[in-house]
């Protein structure tokens, strides 16, 4: 899948939930299905500046694609970083640094985070990008 099929497929999952404790819940699912990192991996070069809480990214090309592991301290930032490794990874390292996430705005996420959680948002966002520029 594309990442833009990737983004269609979250919104159609979250158009399942029809309030946003649901939603939340999913996203907290989301962040307990997501394998945790080693404690070894867990080390300050790889936290995502720019988060309230600690968010630890780790990115790897292979052949083609990037693939991305992470864990956070905090449930709902684990979350957030499950969906966003779950449209980036595997993907072609020019098409991560190109593309436009719509799925944020789309399943109302922009609108339900604290201006804090925001902000880490966008700097996994940019994080992932960094990588994806690196490698390209």
């Amino acid at each position: 899948m594309t990442i833009s099929e990737k983004q269609a497929a979250l919104v159609d999952e979250f158009a399942f939930f029809d309030d946003w404790m649901d939603k939340y819940n999913h996203i907290i699912e989301m962040g307990k299905s997501l394998k945790a990192m080693s404690e070894g991996d867990k080390d300050d070069e790889l936290l995502v500046q720019g988060c309230q809480s600690k968010v630890w990214l780790k990115a790897e090309k292979q052949d083609n694609t990037v693939r991305f592991w992470a864990d956070a301290d905090a449930i709902i930032a684990k979350g957030i970083v499950a969906m966003l490794i779950d449209v980036f990874d595997g993907q072609p390292a020019a098409d991560i640094a190109n593309a436009e996430l719509n799925f944020i705005e789309e399943i109302g996420l922009k609108d339900h985070l604290s201006p804090t959680r925001a902000n880490g948002l966008m700097s996994m966002i940019k994080q992932m990008k960094i990588y994806a520029l690196a490698f390209s």
